[in-house]
C-alpha cells in the first residue's frame, strides 16, 4: 500500500473538523463532554530523522508522512488505544512481559508463515501508544511489503486475543477513523460531509439491489457499514444471506417491526429450531427476542411452527400466489419446477420496506427455504425486483437428474446409498397412498427434513400389536415428473430375505404398481446382495424377479429390455449392474426419483404395512434386539 499519493494532511484535516466525542465520553466538572481535538503540530523533519537515529532505522513511509502531518494522535479507541506518541516518544516494545514465548509455534506442527512473524513481532516492534487500556500498538520492521510499510499489530492485553494485524500504519489510521464515524454514528447532531456521502452511498446501493446488480451494491454498503451508516448492515446482510442462505445474519430489532417481523422473526426461528441458537436454549432465546421488542407468545408461537415444520412464508399479492404454488409442487418432490415459479414469479415481488431487498422469509419456509442454494441465491439477487427493472441473469441448471441411476451413487460422501426400497403407483394422488400400503390409521404427516430425520419405523419389540417377523417402513411421498406417485424408504435398514411380500399388487388397486428393492449390504460371503423387481396391475403381479448373487428367480411374462439375465452381469460389478437395470427402468416404465428433495429437501411421510409376510409351517424365522445397559 503505497502513501506516496495519500495526503495526510487531507486526510487528519476532515478527522479533526468531524471531531465529536464518543456518547459516552468522560465529562468536566459541569457534567459536559471535553471536546479534545485528536491532532497536533506535525513533526518537521529534523525531528524524525533524529528519531531514525535514536531507533536505528528509517521509519516506514506511511509513519512517516503522518509525524510529517500529526507529531501524535488522540485515537480514542474505544477500550484499547487512546493516545498515539510523536516522534520523541515512540521506542523497541522489547517483548517486556516475555510475548514471544507464548506465541512461539512448536516446530514440528509446520506453522504457518504469520504464526512465525507474530512469535517474533513482539521482540522487533516499535511501540506507538502512549495512552491505552493495558493495550499496545506495535510496528514490526520484520513483517514489510514491497513499499516498505510495516505492519501495525494492536494487543489487547485484557482480552487474551491474538493481535488484530494491518497491513500499514496507513490501514490502521483509515480503519480507526471509521471506527472512530461507526462510535458517532447514532448521535443525530453527527452530521458532515462524510455521513453525508456513505449516506447517498446506501441509497445508491438499494437500487442497486433491487435492479440485480447486488455485486456493484456490496462494496458500497459493505463501506458504509464500516462507517456504521444505519440501514448498511440490514440491507448488507440479505445480500450475504442469498450468497450463503442458512441461518440469521441477524437483524436486530425488525423482528418486532409489524412491517418486518413476517419476514425476520421465522428466520430468527429457524437458526433457534436447527440447534444453532444460544446454549440457553429456548427460553434464552426467547429472551432475546423480547429484549429485542418482540411479544413473547408471538415469538413462542413462530418457533413452534417452524420447528414443527408447518410454518409458512405467506407474502402477499402475486409474489405470494407464486410462492404458495411453489410450495404445493415442492412438498411432492417437484422442486426444480418449484423453483421455476419462484424465478419466474421474482420481479413481481414487492419490498415491505426501504429496509428490504430480497424476500429473506421464503428461507425460513420448511418446503421452500431448502430449495435457495447459494447458486439460486446469487439468481435471486441478479433478477430485478420490487418494481426496478434490468436484464434478467442466465437461469441456474437445474439440480434433479433424470431418471433412476443416481439411486447406484455416490450418494453423500461419495459412498452408495446402503440399501433402498420404493413403491410407484402409476397416476396415482400421493395421498392415497397410506390407504393402499399403510399401516392401520396410517396418515401422512407434515413435511420433515429428510436429512436430519432417521424416519426409523419403531421395531416390532418396540410397538404394542405388531409381530415380530413383521417390516414396517417410514416411507417419503411425492409425485415423479411422469406423473407416478412414490413411497421410498431409504437407506433401507432390512435385509432383502425369503419372507418379502412384494406390496405391488396391493397398490395396484387402480393402476399399475412398481416395486424395487436394493440390498446391496453383505453379512458373509454366504449372504450376497440382491435386487428386487415386482410389477402389478389392477390387484394382480403381472411379472417379478429377484437376483441374489448370481442365482435368479423369476414369474411372470418380464418384457425383454428388463430380462434380469440380460441387466446382470457376473463379469461386471454390482453397482454396474445396478445402473443398468436403473436405466432400464426409466427407459421402460417411466420411473424416476427426486434426488434433492430425498437428499435435501422436505416430504410427507407414512408407515407402511409389514413388506415381509409370516412364517409358514416348517420355516425358521429369529428376531434378535439389543438393548445396552449402563452399570
Amino acid at each position: 500500500m503505497s502513501s506516496e499519493s495519500f495526503n495526510w494532511h487531507e486526510f487528519l484535516g476532515r478527522w479533526q473538523e468531524e471531531w465529536v466525542p464518543r456518547p459516552d465520553a468522560d465529562e468536566d466538572e459541569n457534567g459536559e463532554q471535553t471536546l479534545v481535538r485528536p491532532g497536533l503540530p506535525g513533526a518537521d523533519e529534523a525531528a524524525i530523522v533524529a528519531a531514525e537515529e535514536r531507533l536505528g532505522r528509517r521509519l516506514p513511509p506511511s509513519y512517516r508522512g503522518f509525524l510529517a502531518a500529526s507529531d501524535g494522535w488522540h485515537v480514542d479507541q474505544t477500550a484499547a488505544i487512546y493516545q498515539l506518541g510523536g516522534a520523541a516518544d515512540i521506542d523497541w516494545f522489547q517483548d517486556p512481559y516475555d510475548m514471544a514465548s507464548l506465541y512461539e509455534p512448536d516446530p514440528g506442527d509446520d506453522p504457518r508463515e504469520e504464526d512465525v512473524l507474530l512469535a517474533g513481532m513482539w521482540r522487533r516492534a516499535l511501540r506507538l501508544e502512549t495512552d491505552s487500556d493495558m493495550s499496545h500498538a506495535l510496528l514490526d520492521p520484520g513483517d514489510s511489503d514491497q513499499d516498505g510499510e510495516w505492519a501495525l499489530y494492536v494487543y489487547k492485553g485484557w482480552s487474551g486475543e491474538v493481535p488484530d494485524r494491518y497491513p500499514s500504519f496507513r490501514a490502521y489510521m483509515e480503519a480507526m477513523y471509521r471506527g472512530f464515524h461507526a462510535d458517532r454514528a447514532a448521535r443525530p447532531d453527527f452530521v458532515n460531509a462524510t455521513t453525508l456521502t456513505q449516506d447517498a452511498h446506501v441509497d445508491e446501493a438499494h437500487l442497486l439491489a433491487l435492479r440485480g446488480r447486488h455485486e456493484e451494491a456490496m462494496p458500497l454498503l459493505e463501506e458504509a457499514f464500516s462507517f456504521g451508516r444505519p440501514r448498511s448492515a440490514v440491507l448488507l446482510n440479505q445480500l450475504r444471506q442469498l450468497l450463503a442462505p442458512s441461518g440469521s445474519q441477524g437483524y436486530g430489532g425488525l423482528v418486532a417491526d409489524p412491517l418486518y417481523q413476517p419476514e425476520i422473526l421465522p428466520l430468527e426461528a429457524m437458526e433457534q429450531a436447527n440447534g444453532r441458537g444460544p446454549s440457553g436454549g429456548d427460553e434464552q432465546w426467547l429472551r432475546m427476542m423480547v429484549a429485542r421488542g418482540a411479544a413473547p407468545e408471538i415469538a413462542e408461537a413462530v418457533l413452534g411452527a417452524v420447528r414443527d415444520g408447518i410454518h409458512q412464508y405467506a407474502p402477499p399479492g402475486p409474489w405470494g400466489r407464486a410462492v404458495a404454488e411453489a410450495r404445493e409442487a415442492a412438498r411432492w418432490g417437484a422442486t426444480d419446477a418449484a423453483w421455476h415459479v419462484l424465478r419466474d414469479a421474482l420481479p413481481l415481488w414487492e419490498a415491505l420496506g426501504s429496509l428490504m431487498v430480497v424476500p429473506l422469509g421464503l428461507l425460513a419456509d420448511p418446503v421452500l427455504g431448502p430449495l435457495i442454494t447459494p447458486e439460486r441465491g446469487r439468481e435471486i439477487l441478479a433478477t430485478p425486483r420490487g418494481g426496478e427493472t434490468g436484464p434478467a441473469p442466465e437461469p441456474v441448471p437445474d439440480l434433479d437428474p433424470p431418471g433412476l441411476t443416481w439411486l447406484a451413487g455416490p450418494f453423500r460422501y461419495g459412498q452408495p446409498l446402503d440399501g433402498y426400497r420404493c413403491v410407484w403407483v402409476e397416476g396415482a394422488d400421493p395421498v392415497d397412498l397410506p390407504a393402499l400400503i399403510g399401516e392401520e390409521g396410517a396418515e401422512l404427516s407434515p413435511p420433515v427434513d429428510l436429512s436430519r430425520s432417521s424416519r426409523r419405523a419403531p421395531q416390532p419389540h418396540e410397538r404394542e400389536g405388531v409381530e415380530l417377523w413383521e417390516d414396517r417402513a417410514v416411507v417419503a411421498v411425492g409425485r415423479t415428473a411422469e406423473e407416478w406417485a412414490f413411497a421410498f424408504d431409504g437407506p433401507s435398514h432390512r435385509h432383502l430375505h425369503g419372507l418379502f411380500l412384494s406390496p405391488a399388487a396391493a397398490a395396484s388397486s387402480s393402476g399399475r404398481a412398481v416395486v424395487v428393492w436394493s440390498d446391496p449390504r453383505r453379512s458373509s460371503p454366504d449372504d450376497p446382495s440382491a435386487f428386487h423387481l415386482s410389477v402389478a396391475e389392477h390387484g394382480q403381479e403381472l411379472y417379478a424377479f429377484t437376483v441374489r448373487g448370481t442365482e435368479i428367480q423369476r414369474s411372470g411374462a418380464i418384457p425383454e429390455t428388463l430380462d434380469p439375465a440380460r441387466l446382470f452381469r457376473p463379469e461386471d460389478t454390482e453397482r454396474d449392474n445396478e445402473r443398468r437395470v436403473l436405466e432400464a427402468l426409466h427407459t421402460e416404465l417411466g420411473l424416476s426419483l427426486p434426488r434433492f428433495a430425498l437428499t435435501q429437501g422436505r416430504l410427507h411421510t407414512f408407515t407402511t404395512r409389514s413388506w415381509t409376510r409370516a412364517p409358514r409351517a416348517g420355516e425358521g424365522f429369529a428376531y434378535i434386539s439389543f438393548a445396552r445397559h449402563q452399570s
